[in-house]
Formats: structure tokens, C-alpha cells, sequence
């Protein structure tokens, strides 16, 4: 501030007395240098006056001087307060979001979040709200109006396609005219036109038990639908520079198996979903008796596959459940399935043979659901898949289908019932199937350049102070010490956008296979389909590719890919409460600086540590540091399960590759911003807050995860989510961080500063 930099290189009242208590002056100012009634000229002057009034000069230059000099050394080491809009902005935001009548140190995330809590209730019809939802709102909104202005010139056709897709969507005339229609026709036409009476769907449940077989083929091939296992392409974990065909349990129709198995405490959800599914089965055309006869079967199968599905606490090690067999193999392995011709149709136009190689994570379930298969009355079986298959249709027909769904969502995540605008489902689902082309839009009319270039600056910071953490890590044996420093070293940066998006002619290449038909949204949906089954079997085919990404670049996230070794930071996050070229490096450090650490260690994490610099799954770890990591860990693990939400206790062996990833990513980003400081210098400090930057990088992190949510949606992400609730993201890392206490200057054993803190990365 320039009022307080000259204000303390001026002289005041303590500056005039001596070290004796006595008056001082200097010299110039005691001396008379006027006699007589008038100035004299310099020829008049004696030759003492003249020494002296150069001497005076000389000093008032040097005196000049020394001000400047102080001056500027105050700005640099002092630099104050900034006052410019975007501080003033943010600084105010900032202290909204806060409750200063919480003792940080006793509870940081109340703290910091206090306020923003009290300012945001739920919004109508959500069950979770923070500022990923408000960015990725802003985002939608964004993308609405680039894909409803149809005069914009010079699109690639993709483009063009994306917008007819959206027009299609958001013909819901059309659509209402239609109603079940569609749907009902392709069951007719594709699937199981043998059991269709006249009216619609008869749920009779009198199949030809010689059919299973052949409907399996077609909803896993045609419609995108896993029944009992997912079979997919991708990297081959320990070849990286191949894909492959792999082979897993799939999901359910509830989020979790644990809300089949917990009957007691989940019999609200169990009943709604039951009530769901009736309800479909009346749409189309159906009895109510005959209905709930049928999904009452349907959802005993579901209880009974959720038995043999395997829990993803018990799936973390890579190693363990990675299987490479031949596709021959399989049949000897799951013979109630005839593989080949499964794999035949859904790979298709790609030839296969029976030694095709193939990676199975699931092999003991894959062994009893083949058992499963086999003792259930095809009927049921078939019924199943169906539903698999009207369940994913029900977004994409008429208004009733979807009042089903939205009264078993209500129940699901607790949400008030509420009309969301059909645009916004229509931009979600436009995003889905073509969001690259949709990320072209959104890039050239959002993401700055330098952003790009700033954004990849950071991500250098970030690695440097996470290698040179690893100086200090003293578990970790030598040998694995400088491997580990080699892949982080290697970790590659993705950034904004894939390249090929902003070449037309290499954007429409890649959508050249999908035809996009005016105003036909349920035939635009199937188009979708058949056009990525293509592109998967393509795959199979191809090496891995950097330029493909698993994010469109609208997307509020980022992520780690470890066959790759790569980390990917989309356009959509790249933005506040995460980032800003106008705000102080301790927000961006603390908000989209932790974003890239948490990546980064994703890449030792429990999982992602089994991979080595060049993304294959290796033992490339001593095996004293394997056993000294799993120790470090399990502090972790013990840590988080001690958190409990609603009485519900966490599940921190679940939740440990993120939990490692936001430790590491924070204990990383706070080590750049102070490399940066020593760099270029302290920054000035937001107005009216009242502290330090150092406190802003926590506060700036912990804000980002400010939110809300329903019990039921907090009990749905106990149970489902791999990362830990906000409240824990937040108070979990801090309580680990020396940096943070230090800095808030939290007693020992204070709630945020426990004596014994979680240490790894």
C-alpha cells in the first residue's frame, strides 16, 4: 500500500532523539544560512556557506534516494493489500463462505464452510449442491447457448451434429407423440418379439428357454446393456502399448450391492425400486398384477447376483486380480455363456478367433454367475435382461417414464420434487454422445490460451515439489526412491483439451460414423449406440492413443490414467472457484493447485503405485517398501474409518487411493506455492480478511469442497463413493498437515492437530 511505504520511510517523533535522550538534529539543520533582510546571490556567499549548501544538496540527494531504496525494499518484503476488483470480488466471497465463530483449529471445514452452508441451501430437485455443481450449471448454461445458435459460421459438420442432436432432444412434441412407441418396437423388432401380445409387453414370463443365448448377444451388442459381466476394451495393464478385450462383474440396478444385502436399513430404497419397476412394466403394457409379479422376481435375481458381486474394497490390488487367459478359456471358465459368439457380435466387424487374448478381473464371480445362469429359470433370466434394457431407455422417451423415474430418484437421493428443464438433460446427453465435438464449441468460445500455458506451469511446480518431497520420505528405500522420482518425472500433462477437437477435418473424422437424424432423438440414441460399439471394436485393433481422452473438455474434474501415466485437467475445471488469472497464487494454488497434486498421486497410490513409468502393472518395488507402505496405509485406512456421517461410519479401506490422493495432492500444492514465494516474492494479501496468505491456501482448498446433500444421498455415497464425504476431505488432510497448525497456530492434541498424524507421500 503507498500511504504505509512512505509513512515508514519518513521520519517521525522517536527518529529525532539520540541514544541519550537528548535532542538531536542534523547537521543541516543547525546552521543559519541566512543574514540580512534578503537572499544573497552564490558570488555573494562565503566559501563556508557555499560548502555547505552543496553539502546540504549532497545529503538531500542521498536522503532522496535512501527513501526510494527503503521504499521499494518495504513493497517487495511488505507488499500489502490488494485492492483491485477481482481481490475485492473474491475477498468477498471468501468471507461469505466463512463462520469465524468456529475455532479453526477445533473445526476447519465448519470453519471455512460455515457460512457458505448457510447461504446455500439445497436447490430445488438436487440432492447434492458445492461448487463442482455451480461450475458445471455455468458450464451447461454455456454450452446451451452455443448449441441452440444455429447462425454461428464455419462449423465442421460434427459440430452441425451436435446441435441436431440437441434440436432432436429438445423435441419433446415429438417425443410425447411417440411415447413408448419406440421402445416397444425395438423390443418387437430386435429382442423378443415372440412374447409381445397385441397392446405392448404381456409379462407373461413364457419364454423359449433355447433364446437366452441369443437375447444376451443382442442387448450386450446392440444397446450398451451388461446383464451379468461387462466385456469391454482397453489398455492391457501390463502391455500399455496394447488393447485388449476385458472382462468384469457388472453393476446392479440399485448404486451397491449393500443395499440388497442390508435389507433392514435400506427397505425404503428396495421398495421404491420395486415400485419403479412395476411401474415401467404397466407403461408397457403390462397389468399391475402380472408387473409386480415379474419385478419382484427380477429384484430377487438382483439380491442374488448382489450376493456373489464382489465389494470394491476387496478389488484394490491390480495384481491379484488381473487374469490373462485365451477366449477359449472362458468357456471352460463360465460355460453357461457360448463365448464366441458373444464376443463375435459384440466386437463385430472385428474377426476374432478363439485365442484371442483376453483379460478377466473377475474370475470368481465370473465362475459362479456362470453357475447362477445355469440353476435360473430363463424366463426370469431373460425378463432381467429386458428390464436392463428398459431401464436404460427411460431418459429417452415420453414425459410418463420419466415422472417414474424422478418419483424413485426422490426416494433414491431424497430430492424435492421439481421440473428440470429438458435443456439441461439435453445438453448432458449431447455432452455424453458428442462431447468432443460439443468441447470444440466450448473451448473456442471459453478456455484463453494462457490459461493453457499457466495451467501447465503449475503442473511443472506441482511435480518438482512432489519428487522433491520424495528426498524425504523415509520408508522408502533408495532404489525405489529414484524409480519412483522417474515416473513422476514422466507423468504426462493434458491440459484443456485434446488436440484433434480444433482440426475440423480430424473432428469430423472421428464422428464420421455417426448419422445424426433430424428430430428422431429416441433413433439418434440408437445411432449413438451402434456408433460406439464400432469404435470400441475399432480399438481392439488400434495402440493406445494420448490423444483420447475418457473427459470431454466441458467436464468439472480431471483425472490420473495409470496404463498411460498420464494426468488430465479438462477446460471445464480450469475456471473459479478453482482457478483465476486475477486472483492470488494462494487460491489458485490451494483451489486448482491441490486439483493437480491429488492427480499426480493417484500415481502412488494403492493402485496406481503398481503401475510402472511406462503404465504397465509390474512389481517394480522392493518388496521392503511394498510392506512399509502397506503399513503407512493402514494409518490412513484407520484414520477415515474412525469418520462416521449420520451415525454411518466411513469406509476407509474403500476410500484409501483417494484419501492417499488428497493428502498427497495437498502436502504437494503447498509445497509449490512456497516455492513459488521464494521465487518471485510475498504476494499483497486479500482486503478485510485478516490473514496471511499461507492461511488463504488452506481456506482457498477447503472452500472448494463447501457443501450440501440430503441423508439419503450421504448414504448413498458412503456406500458407493471411492472418495470421502467434503466434510472429511477437508479435515482429514489438515489434520495430517504440520504446515497447517504452524500456520493457524493450533495448540497440540487440538482437534486439527492430533499428535499422531498420517504420513506417506
Amino acid at each position: 500500500m503507498v500511504m504505509s511505504t512512505y509513512k515508514r520511510a519518513t521520519l517521525n517523533e522517536d527518529d529525532l532523539v539520540d541514544s541519550n535522550g537528548d535532542e538531536f538534529y542534523p547537521p543541516a539543520m543547525q546552521v543559519t544560512l541566512r543574514h540580512g533582510p534578503g537572499p544573497r546571490c552564490w558570488a555573494e556567499k562565503t566559501y563556508t556557506e557555499r560548502r555547505l549548501l552543496v553539502l546540504v544538496c549532497a545529503l538531500s540527494v542521498a536522503l532522496f534516494f535512501s527513501l526510494i531504496t527503503v521504499g521499494i525494499f518495504y513493497k517487495e518484503t511488505h507488499p500489502g493489500v490488494c485492492r483491485t476488483e477481482p481481490c475485492i470480488i473474491v475477498a468477498s466471497a471468501v468471507i461469505g463462505a466463512l463462520d469465524r465463530s468456529v475455532d479453526p483449529c477445533h473445526d476447519f471445514y465448519s470453519f471455512a464452510c460455515g457460512g457458505w452452508v448457510r447461504n446455500n441451501p439445497l436447490p430445488e430437485g438436487k440432492s447434492r449442491w458445492g461448487p463442482f455443481s455451480n461450475l458445471w450449471e455455468r458450464n451447461m448454461a454455456i454450452m446451451k447457448h452455443l448449441l441452440e445458435n444455429t447462425t454461428m459460421k464455419g462449423l465442421s459438420k460434427a459440430e452441425e451434429n451436435a446441435q441436431m442432436y440437441y434440436k432432436a432432444c429438445m423435441n419433446e412434441t415429438k417425443i410425447e407423440e411417440l411415447g413408448a412407441q419406440p421402445l416397444q418396437e425395438l423390443i418387437n423388432q430386435e429382442i423378443i418379439h415372440f412374447i409381445l401380445q397385441t397392446g405392448g409387453w404381456a409379462l407373461t414370463g413364457s419364454w423359449d428357454k433355447n433364446n437366452f443365448q441369443e437375447v444376451l448377444r443382442t442387448v450386450s451388442a446392440n444397446y450398451h446393456c451388461s446383464p451379468f459381466f461387462t466385456v469391454f476394451v482397453s489398455t492391457d495393464s501390463k502391455c500399455s502399448n496394447h488393447n485388449i478385450i476385458q472382462v468384469d462383474q457388472s453393476g446392479l440396478g440399485l448404486p451397491s450391492r449393500d443395499y440388497y444385502l442390508n435389507k433392514t436399513a435400506n427397505a425404503k430404497y428396495l421398495n421404491a425400486y420395486l415400485d419403479f419397476l412395476v411401474e415401467l412394466g404397466v407403461l408397457l403394457g403390462g397389468s399391475q398384477e402380472t408387473s409386480r409379479s415379474l419385478m419382484q422376481e427380477i429384484v430377487d435375481f438382483e439380491t442374488t447376483l448382489a450376493n456373489i458381486t464382489v465389494p470394491q474394497e476387496e478389488r484394490r490390488d491390480e495384481e491379484l486380480i488381473y487374469h490373462k487367459i485365451q477366449a477359449k478359456d472362458l468357456a471352460t471358465l463360465a460355460p453357461a455363456v457360448d463365448w464366441m459368439p458373444y464376443l463375435t457380435d459384440v466386437f463385430a466387424p472385428v474377426l476374432l478367433n478363439d485365442s484371442e487374448p483376453v483379460v478377466v478381473y473377475a474370475k470368481d464371480y465370473l465362475q459362479k454367475v456362470s453357475d447362477l445362469i445355469a440353476s435360473t429359470n430363463k424366463s426370469v433370466l431373460n425378463n432381467y435382461m429386458i428390464m436392463k434394457v428398459v431401464r436404460k431407455m427411460v431418459s429417452i422417451l415420453d414425459k410418463k417414464f420419466q415422472d417414474a423415474e424422478q418419483r424413485f430418484f426422490e426416494v433414491m437421493y431424497g430430492t424435492k420434487k421439481s421440473c428440470t428443464p429438458r435443456w439441461k438433460l439435453c445438453v448432458s446427453d449431447t455432452d455424453s454422445a458428442l462431447g468432443f465435438a460439443l468441447g470444440a464449441l466450448f473451448v473456442k468460445a471459453t478456455f484463453a490460451e494462457d490459461s493453457k500455458a499457466i495451467a501447465e506451469d503449475m503442473v511443472s511446480e506441482i511435480k518438482w515439489a512432489f519428487e522433491d518431497s520424495l528426498k524425504y520420505v523415509d520408508w522408502m528405500d533408495q532404489g525405489t526412491k529414484k524409480a519412483a522420482r522417474e515416473k513422476a518425472e514422466a507423468i504426462y500433462n493434458m491440459v484443456g483439451y485434446p488436440k484433434f477437437i480444433m482440426d475440423p477435418k480430424e473432428l469430423d473424422k472421428v464422428f464420421n460414423d455417426f448419422e445424426v437424424v433430424s428430430d428422431l432423438y429416441f433413433q439418434n440414441v440408437m445411432q449413438y449406440y451402434n456408433f460406439s460399439a464400432r469404435v470400441t471394436a475399432d480399438q481392439l485393433r488400434k495402440t493406445p492413443n494420448r490423444d483420447q481422452w475418457s473427459m470431454t473438455p466441458p467436464t468439472v474434474n480431471a483425472y490420473y490414467n495409470p496404463t498411460k501415466n498420464e494426468m488430465v485437467l479438462p477446460a471445464g475445471i480450469l475456471q473459479a472457484p478453482f482457478y483465476s488469472r486475477s486472483w492470488p497464487k494462494a487460491l489458485n494454488f490451494g483451489g486448482i493447485g491441490v486439483v493437480m497434486g491429488h492427480e499426480l498421486t493417484h500415481a502412488f497410490d494403492d493402485q496406481g503405485r503398481e503401475y510402472d513409468k511406462d503404465g504397465n502393472l509390474r512389481s517394480w518395488w522392493k518388496n521392503s517398501s511394498v510392506e512399509a507402505f502397506k503399513k503407512q496405509t493402514q494409518c490412513m485406512v484407520e484414520q477415515y474409518s474412525n469418520y462416521s456421517i449420520n451415525k454411518e461410519a466411513l469406509n476407509g479401506k474403500h476410500t484409501l487411493g483417494e484419501n492417499i490422493a488428497d493428502n498427497g495432492g495437498l502436502k504437494a500444492a503447498y509445497k509449490a506455492y512456497v516455492n513459488w514465494i521464494a521465487k518471485n516474492g510475498e504476494e499483497a494479501t486479500l482486503p478485510a480478511l485478516g490473514m496471511t496468505n499461507h492461511q488463504l491456501f488452506f481456506v482457498g482448498f477447503a472452500q472448494v469442497w463447501c457443501s450440501v446433500r440430503t441423508p439419503e444421498s450421504s448414504h448413498e455415497g458412503i456406500i458407493t463413493d471411492p472418495h470421502s464425504p467434503s466434510r472429511f476431505r477437508v479435515i482429514g488432510t489438515i489434520s495430517n498437515s504440520h504446515e497447517f497448525s504452524k500456520h493457524f497456530g493450533c495448540k497440540a492434541d487440538a482437534p486439527m492437530n492430533p499428535k499422531h498424524k498420517c504420513k506417506l507421500w
